[in-house]
């Protein structure tokens, strides 16, 4: 990024608790509680918000076009400028970074980031038919494309090309279940073990029921503001440090072999026998990440990164972006998570919320809710919030975002950091 920017803090947020079938709340109102609650967390008033980001994947779902506008006129932000982001999986994140460019820019002092998504108003197998529509309709949603059996065939790449285990993949589905019983917003919180997973119903060779997300309804909100406005605001913002976005071609069969771009902490020797990216790496989360680290000044991210939420859709995606974000090299992910190293009190935590696995992935509130809950974690007001301090890290300074849309086609990083 060149040029010159305005730094942009992050000065509250809100989220709705995430579930499956609450048809009964209108997607407007479940927007208007998240930013009810990010609003009086800052006790400001609507004559401080210069505009919005509107973030949401789907117009299916709802069987609603224009629901952004709706919402904008629900919150009694009309007629101040606003836009809607979609990008699949991505959105929350790419709203997020949208909302950050318009304060940056000099556009905005203040900018509210606002996402949703209902997903409860259709059946299980008709909402995967929609979210499969994010694939190439041309060629592989014909085909019977789906994205748990696209996940799953990049599962089983990666154990065949690392030695990665179903042990391992199930881990990470122990891990964020259990982090999520004390994240009182969680879908889907439970104690498991590892024989849990593996005995859940297979849904695609070796991805079963519990290495998956289910659908969600929700919403989450961030307010984001120049550094002038945001001291005003509150007495914690929080820096947002670097942003990184990286693409993909649509398909997987598409994407050519080449050089793994490479971090700080990286060199050319570690990966001279890797077919790269294949489909058992996400070559724009590397490339979102490297953008971003170089933004941020990060040399060595698992030393300089205390805590991560990353999009866990399915355990074996939280394995890879722990090689894309160069927390281990590539091939070591299952290792990794088995030896506790992406645990609460490891060496970085990962998902401390519960991830999508757990919180639950209202696609369009998705990225947006990682960021509220990075927020309060580098705010270290989780105890307020959360009514407990179980999720608490002791003192981070830093925190990474990630977000990632269908096989890895769009991918955002962004780092925020404490200023203290």
């Amino acid at each position: 990024m060149s040029g010159e920017r305005r730094n942009v803090y992050m000065v509250s947020g809100g989220v709705t608790k995430f579930a499956k079938a609450t048809p009964n709340m209108d997607f407007r109102l479940r927007v208007k509680k998240a930013f009810d609650y990010a609003m009086n967390d800052i006790n400001a008033d609507l004559s401080m918000i210069d505009g919005s980001v509107a973030s949401y994947f789907s117009d299916h779902f709802q069987r609603q076009l224009m629901s952004g506008i709706m919402v904008q006129d629900y919150l009694g932000l009309t007629p101040k400028p606003s836009k809607r982001i979609e990008g699949g999986g991505a959105t929350g994140g790419l709203a997020f970074q949208t909302g950050y460019e318009e304060i940056a820019s000099g556009r905005m002092d203040t900018c509210v980031v606002y996402g949703f998504e209902t997903m409860s108003h259709v059946n299980t197998w008709k909402g995967n038919e929609f979210i499969a529509l994010a694939s190439d309709t041309n060629f592989d949603y014909p085909v019977g494309g789906f994205y748990t059996g696209y996940y799953a065939m990049m599962a089983v790449r990666h154990m065949y090309e690392f030695g990665t285990t179903v042990e391992q993949l199930a881990q990470v589905s122990v891990k964020n279940h259990g982090n999520a019983i004390y994240n009182p917003y969680s879908q889907s919180p439970m104690k498991l073990t590892v024989e849990d997973v593996r005995n859940s119903p297979m849904v695609s060779y070796p991805l079963t029921r519990l290495d998956i997300c289910t659908m969600s309804d929700g919403a989450a909100v961030a307010i984001l503001a120049s550094e002038e406005k945001a001291f005003e605001l509150t007495d914690h913002p929080i820096l947002i440090k670097g942003i990184g976005t990286g693409t993909d071609s649509m398909r997987l069969s598409d994407r050519p072999f080449g050089k793994v771009p490479l971090l700080p902490n990286e060199k050319e020797s570690d990966y001279r026998n890797l077919k790269y990216p294949g489909v058992h790496s996400f070559r724009a989360g590397r490339t979102a990440a490297k953008e971003a680290y170089e933004m941020a000044g990060i040399t060595d991210p698992l030393k300089e990164i205390d805590a991560v939420e990353l999009h866990d859709a399915y355990t074996s995606s939280e394995i890879q972006t722990y090689e894309d974000l160069g927390f281990c090299k590539y091939g070591e992910g299952g290792q990794f998570v088995e030896e506790g190293k992406a645990d609460i009190n490891g060496e970085v935590a990962v998902n401390f919320s519960g991830g999508l696995l757990a919180s639950g992935h209202p696609v369009g509130a998705t990225g947006i809710m990682q960021a509220v809950f990075m927020f309060w974690q580098l705010q270290r007001s989780i105890k307020k919030h959360f009514g407990n301090d179980k999720l608490q890290l002791t003192n981070p300074k830093r925190g990474l975002i990630h977000s990632h849309a269908g096989t890895g086609t769009y991918v955002t990083v962004t780092v925020m950091e404490a200023v203290r």
